[in-house]
Formats: C-alpha cells, sequence, structure tokens
C-alpha cells in the first residue's frame, strides 16, 4: 500500500508517518504541507491511500480531490479534520470520499482504525461524523437543504465581514447580483438581520471554511 499524506501540520505529519510505515509496514510515497504541493505530489506518487487535512494553505482539501478527479487510477481518501460541523458533512458527503476522522474529538485507536480500515477497501466515518450526518438529515433548515451551491459559497464570504461591494469586486458581480444572493438567503433560512445571518454563519461552520478554489467553481 502506497501512501501520500497532506497535512500543513509538521508534527501530526510525521506522526501518520509512523503509523503508517512503523504500524502498517505501508510505504509512504509522498508528503505536502499545502493544496498545491499535495496535488502535484499526488500526480507524481500516484497512491493508493491519500491521508488528506481540510483545512490547508494555499486551497483547500475539497480543492484537492477536485483537482485530482482525472487521475487514473484514483488514491481512496480519507480526511482527517478539525471540522465537524454541517456545511463540512454537507461537502466531504459530496466529495464521495472514503472515510473521515475528527481530530478534535477522535482517539488515536480510532485514527489506527480508520486508516487500516480505508486502505483495506472498508469506509471508515467517525462517530462525530456519523451523529453530526444524522443531525443533518434531520434538520429541514440544513445548509443543503434550502441553499444553492453559489449561496453557499457566499455565506463564506459573508462570515468574513466583507461589504457586498468588496464581495462583489472579489467575484466580479455586480453589488446588486450580491444583495439579491443575500436577500434570498435571509428568505430562505427565515433570517430577518444581517446579525442573524452572521449567528448562522457561526453556527454551521462557515467562519471556518477556507474559500481557496471554491467560489470559482459554482455559478
Amino acid at each position: 500500500m502506497r501512501i501520500a499524506i497532506a497535512e500543513d501540520y509538521l508534527l501530526l505529519r510525521d506522526l501518520l508517518r509512523t503509523i503508517c510505515a512503523g504500524e502498517f509496514g505501508y510505504a509512504v510515497v509522498a508528503e505536502a504541507g499545502d493544496g498545491p504541493q499535495a496535488v502535484e505530489e499526488i500526480f507524481r506518487a500516484k497512491p493508493d491511500l491519500l491521508l488528506l487535512d481540510l483545512q490547508l494553505p494555499g486551497f483547500d482539501g475539497f480543492t484537492v480531490i477536485e483537482r485530482i478527479g482525472g487521475l487514473a487510477p484514483a488514491p481512496r481518501i480519507l480526511i482527517l479534520s478539525s471540522y465537524c460541523d454541517d456545511y463540512t458533512v454537507a461537502r466531504v458527503e459530496q466529495a464521495a470520499v472514503h472515510g473521515f476522522v475528527d481530530k478534535v474529538t477522535s482517539p488515536m485507536t480510532v485514527l489506527r482504525e480508520a486508516i487500516g480500515a480505508v486502505a483495506e477497501g472498508r469506509t471508515y466515518y467517525s462517530e462525530s461524523f456519523r451523529q453530526a450526518r444524522d443531525d443533518r438529515e434531520a434538520d429541514a433548515n440544513a445548509c443543503d437543504a434550502r441553499l444553492s451551491a453559489r449561496e453557499r459559497a457566499l455565506l463564506i464570504l459573508f462570515g468574513q465581514f466583507l461589504t457586498d461591494d468588496e464581495i462583489a469586486r472579489r467575484l466580479k458581480l455586480s453589488s446588486q447580483t450580491v444583495e439579491k444572493h443575500r436577500f434570498n438567503i435571509h428568505r430562505k433560512l427565515g433570517l430577518k438581520s444581517r446579525a442573524e445571518l452572521m449567528r448562522y454563519v457561526r453556527d454551521h461552520g462557515f467562519l471556518a471554511t477556507r474559500d481557496h478554489g471554491l467560489l470559482t467553481t459554482h455559478r
């Protein structure tokens, strides 16, 4: 089994290498500390399994998944993330990966079990992810139940306290178009003020999401 590790924290990257090579006997053929480097290394090494952090510098793990989509054979992907919120869970399910480990709540035994399971062709989702997924499916107001992909992407910028004019310049849209999106988001979510919108952004994980490469993929 040939492994690639994309993780920006060197300590955790070293730990993952030790587990994969020392305990499982896998060959670690590529390592990266940011999104662009991860894509380059994955195409170079063509690993069987990718251990992927979502919050990478340069661009995030979801963008890495998109950019290696044409690789054949495609590696199996185990996501390792500190975020397990509504928005992250929705995007993980859309990405059709093979596993997810919540780095905040999962002990080392879970990490080892997840790596072994995904490497063997099974799937593995940590308990916190499964609970968050069940809660999202039961919530009619979940972010992916009412909002379009463009609207979900715009929430990331709203969470950065940017004005409509600033968002319009970044996305090459008119201010009126951004204002219309904001109005539609308020209407769909039943929000009455920008303060309520900010609470929604905070509570559903959009403040933690990096927008590198995301906003340009949804029109």
